[in-house]
Order: structure tokens, then sequence, then C-alpha cells
């Protein structure tokens, strides 16, 4: 039985929570804006070939049990690359619709849709209404958008298991959908006029999603601050991004990824057809050599770098949840059971190790221990987050990201 553990940063450093149990190898989601747990729990039949028994989990199973039957991402697309061409909700309604269809089943049977997004600027009104009713969801059905910065997609998650724990719901659609490359530029005395002197052109992207508004500073500045309160050299963090630069290549290279990524067509202005984009493009950009050469960005001398922090990129993903009671009556294979949720919060500057916070309660609500994981996957916001939370839960590296 193998057990995995997600989690995914959030600006002010809230990190819901939910805890699984599997029946198929759960794969990174590409939500860059995400401050979710996940603790997954593999299994095959109700046998455990896991070595550790310290812990009392039960999976016996229980109709109003919250179960994942379908789990799709797109391509990651990197900042104006192949998918900036595709709104936000362009891409959640591609997520969305592969993620009924994977599940087997059409959008009428949805009962409420949920789907994570920070960028809302320019989308307009209701972006998880827009890319539910493209997929061919009724437009009877309630759709609620929810902006939790990085915890956004997991946050959506968790009200859909909510709603169906509750018994408002059986069959919910949850995710998360980002377009960096077409977050706009503001223009903020523009309505009551530029009456003299100088005006000013705000990003939208930095200002809300990439800004600490407490703080006063770009999130990569909290990097900086946790590689100080860890002593974590610039070196070990070059190293790790690289590392996973590899395992990300490898896990693509040896098939793991096509499950769960649908690829896109994308229209081409040649003569010729283009080819799906099935691959994350920044993996293709990244010169490894180059890694130790770069400047910091945030801070003179510091540690953060364009190598060691995540990309800006584009996509979405999305899941279908289902109590069992109707994945039992449809006879839809489950992939997952969601067994607990939580939410930690700690000063948004230590947003980078939320993820220490919000594991130990996903894993006493699951009924784990720490012992009991096989796999984690954190969200490499910088590279200083991932050795930050292995630092300080004592989580060897050979159990973190092993997909990069």
């Amino acid at each position: 039985m193998q057990r995995l553990v997600t989690l995914q940063h959030h600006l002010i450093s809230s990190s819901p929570v939910s805890a699984l149990d599997t029946t198929t190898t759960l794969s990174p989601q590409p939500t860059r804006m995400e401050d979710t747990q996940i603790n997954a729990q593999q299994t095959a039949g109700t046998s455990s070939s896991s070595s550790s028994s310290s812990s009392s989990f039960s999976s016996a199973p229980s109709d109003n049990d919250v179960c994942i039957v379908s789990a799709v991402r797109t391509p990651t697309g990197s900042f104006g690359g192949k998918l900036s061409g595709f709104t936000a909700c362009q891409l959640g309604s591609i997520a969305i619709k592969a993620a009924l269809e994977r599940a087997r089943i059409t959008g009428d049977l949805v009962d409420e849709v949920f789907m994570g997004n920070v960028l809302s600027a320019y989308l307009g009104q209701a972006p998880a209404s827009q890319a539910a009713f493209a997929a061919s969801i009724p437009t009877s059905v309630p759709c609620t958008t929810i902006n939790k910065v990085c915890a956004s997609g997991m946050k959506a998650i968790m009200f859909g298991s909510q709603a169906i724990q509750l018994g408002t719901a059986d069959v919910v659609v949850a995710g998360g959908m980002e377009s960096m490359s077409n977050a706009p530029y503001y223009l903020p005395k523009a309505r009551n006029g530029y009456k003299h002197g100088h005006g000013q052109v705000v990003d939208g992207m930095v200002h809300d999603g990439l800004w600490d508004p407490y703080n006063d500073c770009h999130m990569g500045s909290a990097g900086e601050v946790c590689s100080t309160d860890y002593d974590i050299p610039r070196s070990l963090q070059d190293e790790y991004s690289k590392r996973s630069v590899i395992k990300a290549r490898a896990a693509w290279e040896s098939g793991f990824f096509q499950r769960e990524v649908v690829p896109i067509n994308i229209d081409s202005r040649s003569a010729s057809p283009s080819s799906p984009f099935l691959f994350d493009e920044q993996l293709t950009k990244v010169d490894l050599e180059k890694v130790p050469k770069l400047k910091a960005v945030f801070k003179t001398g510091g540690t953060i770098t364009a190598a060691n922090a995540s990309s800006l990129n584009d996509g979405a993903s999305a899941v279908v949840l289902m109590s069992r009671k109707k994945a039992t009556e449809l006879n839809i294979p489950i992939l997952a059971i969601i067994r607990g949720m939580a939410d930690a919060n700690q000063d948004p500057i230590k947003f980078t190790t939320a993820p220490s916070k919000a594991i130990p309660i996903a894993l006493q609500r699951a009924k784990l221990n720490l012992q009991d994981i096989d796999f984690f996957e954190i969200n490499e916001a910088f590279s200083v987050v991932s050795l930050a939370n292995m630092q300080i839960l004592g989580i060897p590296e050979e159990k973190m990201n092993v997909a990069g």
C-alpha cells in the first residue's frame, strides 16, 4: 500500500489539507497558485504492503466516502508560450471536459463545480461558470470560483468534498485554472482621470498574484527569509532544482505523466496543421549548466534565482469527485478516497513553511503518522520550500516530489 501526501503553498500561508485512499498513483497537479495538502493512500484490494503498522487508519468502505474518479491536467505552458492563446477559462474547460470523459460521465450528472483561479481580471464574470458551461455542463449547475492564491485549486477540491460529505451533492467537478500570460496591466487612476503629472501602469499578475500585501514585497523575498531562517545556501537550492528538472524529464520520458495530461490542439498559422501540445513546456527550456551562473533576483547577494524558483506558467487541472455510493451505482472505478481535510495558517512572510504546519494536521485526521507515508508532493514555489520542509519534518529526499 502506497500513501501519498501532497501540499502546495499559499502566499498567506493558509494550507488546506485532504487525506486520500487511492487505487492508483496520483501524480502532481499543475496548479501554480495553490496551498493544499493531500494525503493519499494507494491500495490494491484490501491488503496492505506497507511496512508500517503504527497508524490506526481504517480503509473500511462507506457510502459517503468522497472518491476521486478522474484526475486530469493540461500540459503546463510557459509564460507567453504555447498556451498563451487560451484564457484561463478556456484551459479550465479543456480540463473539465477531459475529466468528465475519463470518468465516463456526462455533464448532466454534475451537481456542482468549484474551480480555483487567482488572476481573474479581464476574464469576465464567473470564471468557473464559463469553464463549466463550455465543457457541456448544464447552466443549471451551480459554479463557484475560488481565490485562495496558491491554495485555490486544492481548496476547490476541499469544498467539493465537503458538499459530498454533507449530502448536498453526489458528483462534483473541482480544480484550478490559470493563464499568467494573459493577466492584464492596470491603469489605477484611469476611471477618475489623470489630472496632473505622471501615471503608473500596474502589472496585474504581480499585484494580484505574486505580491505580499502585508509586507509589501514580492513573494520571492519570503524565499530569501526562509533560506536565512533555515540556513539553506544557494548551492543546495540550485542542486535540488537541477535534480527536480532531471526527475521531471525522466518521468515524461517514461510515460509517467501521459495518463493525466490531456493533449491540446493549438491552431497553426502555417499551411500545415499543428501537432497536439503534450509536454510541460518549461522543461525543454532549462539549461542545467547555467543554473549556478544566474544572478539572484530578489536580494543582492541572495539565493533565489530564476532557476531555483518556479516559472510563470499557464495551465489547468480538474478532478471529478463522487460519493462512493454513486460511483458504485454507476460502476465507475475509484482512483482515490478523501479521508480528511484541514487548514493551517501562519505569518504571510513564512508561507514557505506552511506545509510543515499542515502536514501533521492532515496526518492526524487521516489517523496516519509521518512514517506511514511513502511519497510527498510539495509545490516547489522555490526549491528552498521543499528543502526547508524536509528539514523541519525529517522527510528524506527520496520520498519528496519523486517525479520532479
